[in-house]
């Protein structure tokens, strides 16, 4: 007799536990090491992940999860979705340098024109990005990778019959683009639907062949809303491929509840369904009652999004009503989706408070949860369990009162503070027409002024000296005193290069939301507490687990410095409050609406501060704000209603003179165009390089009434544009918004870029705001005759 369910994870962390991988895909990129060093790399990781799941009794373990960059791109790899400027002939395989430069872009050589990096937008409301597949009118499809059956065959190899891990097709093509055709055109996606399916039956087929006895099929769009005609996708994407010979088949939807969409699910000729138990565990009994009655059901019971310890009393109600239904042979319990949103282990933790460290879980805890669940809910009576079981049981439930009851996450204070928020407190004291006048005379800036989003290059020096400051190696005032050089430098580099409002740099900054929640009461910290945002770009969360307010200034020391240094305006450099909300692991004993208003507030006193200080420019950074909508359009108002409302609350208690900037990056905002103008930002800059400045659509379409920054450097990418390349965007940009209004910057902040590509970028997008301001006022000078 079992004692136990089934465990199955859907994916772990590939990034590994130290960022090995990060590590070695920059020394490769940099000429530092060979390719044969980083596959080296990427197979150890595979195998300590594979390994470590197997002994922390995972019965399905996920292959094809592991990624060099983005497993989007990987499926781009595996049906030849190439764009053409990357100059891939169609045949063989794609290799990592094609696939590296369809993530990073590519420069010019020896004739062969340079090529921009594929589009990057948010993986659902994650803050991981994933790189947006080009689809052309006459796509082709075919096999140019074996990454699935290699690795699965890398894991058999080890002994373990892994579950091989496919984005769905019908997904796939969704979260993609046809330039050729509207985004939303059903009639487009069924073509290419008809022309991919072929492919993707072998590549099932390829892994049966293998010994695959199951393959994971991500469909998260099933979690989304849907058109009719894309329901029948669905059905009819599943029925083809229900006809070749290929592995069983777990479809796997997270991120959202089901709703309408349940009866196609349910209906699909898979042999599993996995669902996201913890984001919808109101749905459990229906789509256990709906399925076939041989159908697995895998139930998403552990959160794959955020790091608090399951509470055993609750998951245990839910899988015993699916239990109830389907029975123990048909049911697994998993996560609620991949763990690749949450860090590795909380093993390399040694700084955090013991009382706060039990309340947590990270990806190899998350999966001993799974394994204690899996003995547990087939224990009809917990006080006769075995006493090791029991333990388990009590160690849980102690650790889950301690947080409940702990003083530290409670401040009467704020929750008053919050309480007494006023109508008053969330608008600006005039309308933007008046404001514009008032801060045009403040700041006499030109037109077309030039700028940057807030950070410069993170260099060797910056990381190393913060480093040996957080070691004890180099005390307050020597690295204080470095910091000052580091801003004044780039002060005065902004000013020879001809900037019009300059920024102090951000060297004191680790991260543009850990570096505040340092600042803030309620937020703690990890030491490896590392996930992935896209890339080998790394983030590390800080954790809100309790009220949030700010018991001093945390900016304005550096923004006043900087600004006595320079006769030009300085920007005074915050994040928004939806943004540190959505960039940090959030407490989920409270609603999100009432941390947000918390963050704001302290927000808002940061922000007077700087103004009192003489700061006449203060940046609110808001890149988190589409991240954050709710995977159903019914539900954005209310979400939109409280977003919009704190970034307001955070900004509007300063005078007209002060001008507030906000910055977002690789979201598609065209739907939430009027939201983000609700905002009230006096200038706004967002991306647009990567879209192809797609995004000036939207103000096509809607009369955006205040200044914006179109992007006109791509800076997630090595390559460095020429003026003429930025000059064209520019005009692009001039087409649709009144040159008055017009801010010239890049596409985001500059840390991870170095000075070698800063330097000539800034300059050639100086010049390009330059030769814009002359050629406006000849055109002025020949309209008025």
């Amino acid at each position: 007799m079992d004692t136990s369910l089934r465990c199955h994870n859907l994916g772990y962390p590939r990034i590994g536990a130290k960022r090995e991988l990060k590590k070695s895909l920059e020394a490769y990129w940099a000429d530092k090491t060979s390719q044969t060093e980083l596959l080296k790399t990427a197979a150890t990781l595979r195998t300590q992940n594979w390994i470590k799941q197997s002994q922390l009794g995972i019965d399905w373990i996920p292959s094809n999860d592991f990624s060099f960059y983005d497993q989007v791109l990987d499926m781009c790899a595996l049906f030849g979705v190439v764009p053409q400027r990357f100059n891939w002939d169609r045949t063989g395989n794609v290799g990592l340098d094609t696939y590296f430069a369809m993530a990073r872009g590519a420069d010019a050589q020896q004739g062969v024109p340079g090529a921009s990096a594929m589009e990057m937008t948010k993986w659902f409301d994650t803050n991981y990005h994933y790189l947006v597949p080009e689809f052309d009118e006459n796509q082709p499809f075919q096999l140019a990778s074996t990454k699935p059956v290699d690795e699965f065959n890398e894991a058999l190899a080890l002994g373990i019959r892994t579950v091989p891990v496919l984005l769905g097709p019908v997904s796939f093509l969704l979260l993609g683009k046809s330039h050729h055709s509207a985004t939303n055109d059903d009639d487009t996606l069924d073509t290419l639907l008809q022309r991919l399916l072929p492919v993707y039956a072998s590549v099932l087929e390829t892994l049966s062949v293998a010994g695959a006895e199951w393959v994971q099929i991500d469909e998260p769009c099933l979690a989304t809303e849907l058109t009719a005609k894309q329901k029948t996708l669905f059905s009819s994407a599943y029925q083809t491929l229900s006809r070749c010979a290929h592995p069983k088949i777990m479809l796997a939807v997270y991120f959202g509840a089901l709703r309408d969409n349940l009866p196609t699910a349910c209906c699909l000729p898979v042999q599993g369904l996995h669902i996201d138990a913890v984001r919808a565990p109101e749905e459990v009994e229906a789509v256990a009652s709906a399925l076939h009655p041989d159908t697995l059901l895998s139930l998403g019971i552990v959160d794959g999004r955020n790091i608090w310890r399951n509470d055993y009393a609750f998951s245990l109600s839910v899988v015993r009503e699916a239990r109830r239904i389907v029975g123990s042979e048909r049911l697994l319990i998993a996560p609620s989706c991949s763990l690749l949103h949450v860090p590795c282990s909380l093993e390399h933790e040694t700084q955090l408070e013991s009382d706060l460290k039990s309340w947590l879980a990270f990806a190899d805890e998350k999966l001993t949860e799974l394994a204690h669940l899996a003995q547990l809910a087939l224990c009809d009576d917990i006080n006769n369990s075995p006493a090791a079981l029991r333990l388990v049981w009590d160690e849980n439930q102690m650790a889950i009162e301690s947080r409940r009851k702990c003083p530290r996450v409670h401040d009467e204070a704020v929750g008053a503070r919050v309480q007494a928020i006023a109508a008053s407190d969330i608008r600006r004291a005039s309308p933007f027409a008046e404001r514009r006048l008032v801060q045009q005379n403040e700041l006499n800036l030109p037109l077309f002024p030039t700028t940057t989003i807030g950070s410069f290059p993170q260099t060797k020096d910056v990381r190393s000296a913060r480093a040996r400051y957080k070691s004890g190696l180099i005390d307050r005032t020597i690295y204080d005193n470095f910091l000052s050089e580091q801003m004044r430098d780039a002060v005065l580099w902004q000013e020879e290069v001809g900037l019009d409002v300059l920024v102090h740099g951000e060297f004191e900054r680790n991260d543009m939301v850990e570096y505040f929640g340092e600042q803030l009461s309620g937020f703690a910290f990890t030491e490896n507490g590392w996930v992935q945002s896209y890339g080998s770009r790394c983030v590390k969360p800080p954790i809100i687990f309790g009220d949030v307010s700010r018991p001093h200034p945390m900016t304005v020391r550096w923004a006043t410095l900087a600004q006595s240094l320079t006769t030009k305006p300085m920007k005074g450099m915050l994040t928004g409050p939806v943004t540190i909300l959505q960039w940090s692991f959030v407490r989920d004993d409270q609603p999100r609406s009432v941390t947000t208003q918390q963050i704001a507030l302290a927000l808002r006193d940061e922000v007077r501060d700087l103004e009192t200080a003489g700061i006449r420019i203060i940046q609110v950074d808001e890149p988190a704000l589409r991240e954050g909508l709710p995977l159903r359009r019914s539900e954005w108002a209310n979400y939109l209603t409280w977003a919009i409302e704190a970034f307001r609350l955070a900004t509007s208690g300063v005078c007209s003179e002060t001008q507030i900037h906000t910055h977002m990056c690789y979201c598609e905002f065209n739907d939430i165009i009027e939201s983000i103008a609700a905002l009230d930002a006096d200038v706004i800059s967002i991306e647009t390089t990567r879209s192809q400045s797609e995004l000036l659509n939207a103000f096509v379409q809607f009369n955006y009434p205040n200044a914006i920054g179109p992007g006109v450097w791509d800076i997630h990418s090595p390559r460095v544009p020429s003026s003429d390349e930025m000059g064209s965007l520019l005009r692009a940009s001039a087409e649709v918004i009144a040159a008055d209004r017009l801010w010239v910057n890049p596409d985001c902040g500059l840390k991870t870029r170095s000075w070698d590509e800063v330097r000539p970028a800034i300059q050639h997008m100086v010049n390009c705001a330059s030769a814009a301001r002359d050629s406006y006022n000849t055109e002025m000078a020949l309209a008025a005759g």
